[in-house]
């Protein structure tokens, strides 16, 4: 095996720094609560290309939301089963999916494991719908962002802690 040698290479000067997240997932304050029974841990904000990075938890078995996705979105199951009402497919862990722009689905969490975590890549906003495909809201990185400070506020752990997130 050869040598370990660090490379002593700067990143550009306009470059953005390296993000490293630990993720502490029993940590209450750390998640915020985006529907009943389903907490959310954002990663990653980029606030330059509209995107966001979070890791999702739902219990029990139901609806977890329903949306259109204007951008893609991949996502990677690390417990649990989940799917989509409209395909036949079932996530489990170790499954990873890529959703093309115009992907419209009601996200539900399985019955079989009665959890679901997921890792999800948004690459632009989501648009909620009712069930006639009506849209009820929105969201994107910038309402996402301000949604998680507020939760980091009122939990305790403050802007900073959100900050670090933002590229």
């Amino acid at each position: 095996m050869n040598e370990l040698t660090k490379l002593k290479i700067p990143l550009p000067p306009d470059a953005a720094p390296e993000l490293v997240e630990d993720v502490d997932f029993d940590d209450p304050r750390q998640w915020m609560q985006s529907a009943e029974d389903v907490l959310t841990r954002p990663l990653f904000f980029n606030v330059l290309q509209g995107m966001w990075v979070n890791i999702v938890r739902a219990k029990g078995q139901g609806v977890v939301s329903r949306h259109r996705h204007p951008a893609p979105v991949t996502g990677y199951t690390l417990e649990g089963t989940w799917g989509y009402l409209e395909h036949d497919w079932v996530a489990k862990p170790g499954t990873f999916i890529y959703e093309p722009a115009g992907e419209t689905h009601t996200l539900y969490c399985k019955g079989e494991a009665g959890h679901m975590t997921v890792l999800f890549h948004n690459f632009g906003p989501l648009i909620y719908i009712d069930e006639n495909g009506q849209q009820t809201g929105y969201e994107d990185v910038f309402t996402r962002l301000e949604k998680y400070k507020a939760h980091c506020r009122q939990s305790g752990l403050g802007e900073d802690f959100v900050r670090r997130l933002i590229r």
